[in-house]
């Protein structure tokens, strides 16, 4: 029998796995020497929670068959939109084992929204707010499994002169456990850039002309490393890169931190006990913005997003004006 020191050791241990559902499995593969050295929290590098989960979700997928894609994915949603050198802030990370290449790039995260019964919105800066819910426009952290890829056209915009048609590719992602209805709220991977239609022209003879023969015109934003709708953007480069690894290829993604995660770090914060002492990690800078993280589960923030959506009044569709 364990003496009772020793019991109450083991029940405070299981206490902490409980509170972090993506805890890392009893016997991890280990972690080859290379890819530890880019273990850490400084600026470019990935904290061992972050990355031991992330693996142990890869080698999980790959030993069930679902994946053979020689790379997998991770984000970190904790760290900041900026880095250190004044740069966009780097927390998503490409990490290819077989042929020992560890990247690590800028990423958004969810921005949230600003309602009169609940104010989940995220700064530009750093993430308070996470949550599953549909229509939040927030991040979800956890499991997920890159899956086919979307082409649309969003408008033409004015590139080297000339009127040019933008097309954006998404990637869906199929989620498990809280992620597990990314379809249904419509997240996945893309460029942060989107056209702001300013007004439209006639092109009757181009495919994305509209009934009327109209065609919509505008600028181009980017929105790198900034917020979104609660889906992961990167660069033009880092997309196009991105894309064309998982294209037909599927791969493993695993965004930091969960729910339990998330509230494991906020009672310790209202204790005023460190995160070191309790065994959590989070962003010590974005930490210290935002005084503590929030998660909003589906179930009580699902209601509040649609009663603000039926006490929106109706209005006509927008007709954008003709081009000069």
């Amino acid at each position: 029998m364990p003496s009772t020191a020793r019991r109450s050791a083991l029940a405070a241990l299981a206490a902490l796995c409980v509170g972090l559902p993506g805890a890392v499995a009893a016997n991890p593969a280990p972690v080859p020497a290379w890819l530890q050295t880019h273990v850490g929290v400084g600026e470019g590098k990935i904290a061992s929670v972050v990355l031991h989960r992330a693996r142990d979700l890869y080698q999980k997928k790959r030993a069930q068959g679902s994946v053979r894609n020689a790379c997998y994915f991770a984000m970190d949603a904790t760290r900041p939109s900026t880095g250190q050198d004044g740069k966009a802030g780097r927390r998503f990370y490409i990490i290819c084992e077989d042929s020992r290449t560890f990247r690590a790039i800028s990423s958004g995260y969810g921005n949230g929204r600003k309602l009169h019964r609940a104010n989940f919105s995220n700064g530009r800066e750093c993430a308070q707010n996470f949550s599953n819910a549909e229509g939040s426009k927030l991040t979800a952290g956890g499991a997920y499994v890159t899956a086919e890829t979307r082409t649309s056209f969003k408008g033409v915009i004015h590139e080297d002169g000339a009127k040019t048609p933008f097309y954006r590719t998404f990637i869906l992602f199929d989620g498990e456990g809280e992620t597990q209805n990314a379809r249904e709220r419509a997240i996945g991977g893309h460029r942060a850039a989107f056209v702001r239609w300013q007004c439209r022209f006639e092109d009757p003879e181009n495919p994305h002309a509209d009934d009327e023969g109209y065609v919509p015109f505008g600028r181009l934003i980017d929105y790198t490393s900034g917020r979104s709708n609660g889906c992961t953007t990167w660069s033009e480069d880092h997309s196009q890169e991105i894309i064309s690894l998982v294209e037909g290829n599927p791969t493993t993604l695993y965004i930091y931190p969960e729910s339990g995660d998330i509230d494991a770090v906020a009672r310790t914060v209202s204790k005023k006990a460190t995160l070191a002492g309790s065994g959590l990690y989070w962003n010590t800078a974005c930490l210290e913005k935002i005084g503590a993280p929030q998660f909003w589960p589906k179930q009580r923030l699902q209601p509040i997003i649609n009663t603000w959506r039926q006490s929106l009044p109706k209005q006509p569709p927008r007709v954008l004006p003709i081009c000069d």
